[in-house]
């Protein structure tokens, strides 16, 4: 399943966050799949799109960051996902 995630830098932590992720590159634990990830231009926080059928590594990509910023993830679907299962439900 894919994993939309919002994450905002915690108050007074930018430098960390910053020297982490140059540091690290930021990659994801065994299981979870980055397919994307934007950053907001004021360094305030960003956005990631990840896949993963495991919620045990999912957990684990947030709590590695959860001292530096706030995250909150929700399970998304594509259109093509969504219209499938909208066609089913409202049939005319």
């Amino acid at each position: 399943m894919k994993i939309m995630s919002t994450w905002s830098v915690r108050p007074g932590k930018v430098a960390e966050v910053v020297a982490r992720f140059l540091t690290t590159g930021a990659p994801g634990p065994k299981g979870v799949k980055l397919l994307g990830r934007w950053h907001k231009a004021d360094m305030t926080g960003g956005f990631t799109l990840t896949e993963s059928d495991d919620p045990k590594a999912m957990y684990e990509s947030a709590a590695e960051w959860a001292d530096l910023v706030e995250i909150h993830g929700s399970i998304v679907v594509e259109d093509s996902d969504a219209g499938a299962v909208l066609s089913q439900l409202y049939k005319k």
